[in-house]
């Protein structure tokens, strides 16, 4: 075979291919023109692809005004929100909460509460053995009786005493009131009292106990409000504020929600996971929640609105991801950028406005500026040139 008819040859496969990839593969028009491929040779080779296949797709052929236009099936572009709610999952806390012990060491004598009593501030829990610090009060009465005597003895012989023993006796009477006040808060000492109202936990003594200053008596609750813990990923860090609503539902009681305000806001991420510690504060006037239940908490916000388009209308090819529009019945390639993948919807960042009409099938043999026919969307349809019939 002579050379010139190999190069013919060659020449017609390549037309013959490249006009199959542009017939059926999306977006090959902009990669043959990015290999080199001149634009004019593509549109040779497209145009009559996608005529031919736009008269395939209507069934018919050609019609008398022309080639048929290719047959698209749409659906209109909405508007969706992303990062308009927080879930997290949060534990709770009594609004304030004490672990009692004594002031002093000794043996409990008397235990005044049990378990799930309601005390007030200043109540005797319990009290230790308490025999000695009675003594040592009595001895300071006695004592401080006997300075007061002698003080006011001395005060009445003034002119037969020196000055420095009236002043001893004074001194004596006041060392004696000192005393007195110490036997008096050593033996109030002796009393375990509640610091706090609230609800009483298990009792961890017994009557006849030895305890110290570091022994845990008793738990006592102020559950009144629960204080709910939960982490935020750190974009969220600008929207949480001190004051914002939450709702909130216990895992020991599904279906039931419960309102509250953000008390606080950590002034730093942690580094390890990349999220904010948030502190919540939930009313609890029935008393039905309980400090260390597990909460899941949601937050609200305003969000940020995108475009939502059909998962089938959005294509691929060497540049990126877009969707074809129609717009005066014509197609329109759109770059997009996906946000966000959904079941039934694909958010977008692109120029797509709210009820654009966006293809989702017969998108194999759309090209940029091609007239299309519309399937259930009349209003896009192109008008027919004047002089044709149907």
């Amino acid at each position: 075979m002579r050379v010139w008819k190999q190069l013919a040859f060659g020449a017609a496969i390549l037309l013959a291919g490249s006009a199959v990839v542009v017939r059926f593969v999306p977006g090959a028009d902009a990669t043959l023109a990015g290999i080199g491929i001149p634009q004019s040779m593509i549109d040779a080779v497209a145009g009559p692809a996608a005529a031919g296949g736009g008269a395939e797709q209507a069934g018919g052929g050609q019609g008398r005004g022309g080639p048929v236009a290719p047959l698209v099936v749409l659906s209109s572009a909405q508007t969706a929100v992303v990062n308009d709610r927080l879930n997290a999952i949060g534990s709770g806390e009594a609004i304030q909460s004490v672990v009692v012990m004594p002031q002093s060491t000794g043996t409990i004598d008397v235990i005044h509460i049990k378990s799930g009593d309601h005390v007030a501030k200043g109540q005797v829990l319990a009290r230790l053995d308490d025999d000695e610090q009675i003594i040592a009060r009595d001895q300071a009465q006695v004592a401080l009786k006997s300075a007061l005597e002698k003080s006011q003895l001395y005060q009445n012989i003034k002119s037969t005493v020196s000055r420095m023993d009236v002043f001893d006796a004074e001194i004596a009477e006041e060392s004696a009131r000192l005393e007195l006040q110490t036997a008096e808060f050593n033996l109030k000492r002796r009393d375990i009292v509640a610091p706090i109202d609230g609800i009483v936990g298990i009792v961890a003594v017994n009557i006849g106990d030895n305890v110290t200053t570091q022994t845990d008596v008793v738990t006592i609750d102020d559950r009144s409000e629960i204080l709910v813990d939960f982490w935020a990923p750190e974009r969220f860090t600008n929207q949480i504020v001190p004051g914002m609503p939450i709702e909130a539902t216990a895992v020991a009681r599904p279906g039931e929600v419960y309102t509250g305000v953000v008390e606080s806001v950590d002034n730093r991420i942690d580094p390890a996971s990349r999220t904010l510690r948030i502190r919540a504060r939930i009313p609890n006037e029935n008393d039905e929640l309980r400090a260390g239940m597990s909460f899941s908490v949601s937050v609200k916000f305003s969000g940020e609105s995108f475009p939502a388009v059909d998962p089938l209308s959005v294509q691929w090819d060497a540049v990126g991801s877009y969707v074809w529009r129609i717009k005066d019945g014509k197609a329109e390639k759109v770059r997009v950028r996906i946000i966000q993948r959904n079941p039934d919807a694909v958010l977008v960042k692109a120029d797509i406005a709210e009820g654009d009409h966006i293809v989702t099938e017969g998108l194999l043999r759309l090209r940029d500026g091609l007239v299309v026919r519309t399937a259930g969307h009349p209003e896009t349809a192109p008008h027919e040139p004047a002089g044709t019939t149907s």
